[in-house]
């Protein structure tokens, strides 16, 4: 009777529970989420990452530049030195891409308040491995790096006044001491205060240094060697230089001619970069003419560029006919 007692009692007070009304469910505790685990060495890589993209950012700005050009040392007995090459003016620096693998650097020679020239140009890739390696006479190849080749470089890619490539090269920022510097060796054509002057030599191997200064500056220093290169043959040496570019800041103001100038012109060169890029991506190698319909290259996209600009073209119309002057210019 005990038993039937007690199993009754335990069948009513089921039912009991079972008939009441439904309410909110019990709150199903959720498992916590798992911490992410940051090794020492990948917080080290980012602090340097970081500092990498100060250090390069850094080079913008306004300022006064002085070009010194130096042949020092040469293999050939009766060589006869070339005179030594002096320049300086004023040089605006613009940001004009700016992302976490990329930044885009563009010069602007300012002659007058009135007068600005569009100069080089410098793209800064982080552990790019696609590169353009100039071979000689206005030709350059694609080569492609492994990643682990260019684990935490920068490629800095330079550009000529056209933004056809110039040269390119990649390597490691380095921070050490209070020392900022970046370096690498890359071959490219003769430069432009000897293209139309010099035929003795072909290959300019750049040893390009980017140091930044005490002062907020920084300076382009080079040790290139003056090549004689032929196909199937080894390289001949003509001569060693030296040179120093020393950019030393000025107060923006200096430079407010440049900042208009590039404010009204950027669509027609942002166009002008995009072109570039698309048809470096599609070729395996660019070879120049130097000369066509009597222009040189720079000559006709800066004609087209006043014209499309006045115009104010849209990118479509701009790129059409900037892919179409650029490709006149490819040797087949």
């Amino acid at each position: 009777m005990k038993k039937v007692f007690i199993s009754t009692l335990l069948i009513c007070s089921i039912g009991a529970f079972a008939q009441k009304p439904a309410g909110k469910a019990p709150a199903t505790k959720q498992p916590a989420a798992k911490a992410v685990v940051v090794s020492e060495e990948e917080k080290a890589a980012t602090a340097k990452k970081a500092q990498d993209r100060e250090a390069i950012l850094s080079l913008a700005g306004c300022h006064t530049v002085t070009f010194k050009f130096a042949e020092t040392f040469s293999p050939i007995a009766d060589y006869k030195y070339h005179d030594r090459y002096f320049e300086s003016g004023t040089e605006f620096v613009a940001v004009i891409e700016n992302s976490e693998n990329k930044i885009v650097l563009q010069h602007l020679l300012v002659v007058n308040d009135s007068m600005i020239i569009k100069h080089w140009r410098q793209d800064w890739l982080f552990e790019n491995t696609e590169l353009l390696k100039f071979v000689s006479n206005d030709k350059w190849e694609k080569i492609t790096l492994s990643k682990d080749q260019v684990k935490g470089q920068w490629t800095q890619k330079v550009g000529q006044v056209d933004d056809s490539p110039r040269y390119e090269g990649t390597a490691t920022w380095v921070h050490v001491d209070g020392n900022h510097y970046w370096e690498s060796v890359a071959d490219a054509p003769l430069p432009r205060r000897e293209y139309t002057k010099r035929s003795d030599y072909n290959v300019l191997k750049r040893d390009n240094k980017i140091i930044l200064t005490k002062d907020g500056g920084w300076l382009h220093e080079q040790d290139n060697q003056k090549l004689v290169r032929k196909e199937g043959k080894k390289d001949s040496l003509l001569c060693w230089e030296k040179g120093i570019e020393r950019f030393t800041d000025l107060p923006e103001g200096k430079c407010i001619g440049a900042i208009k100038w590039w404010d009204v012109n950027k669509n027609y060169w942002n166009d002008v970069r995009a072109v570039w890029q698309n048809l470096q991506s599609e070729n395996t190698g660019i070879a120049l003419a130097l000369i066509v319909d009597n222009m040189k290259l720079y000559e006709a996209l800066f004609k087209l560029g006043e014209q499309q600009t006045k115009a104010n073209a849209d990118s479509p119309s701009n790129q059409k006919i900037i892919k179409e002057t650029i490709v006149k210019y490819f040797k087949v």
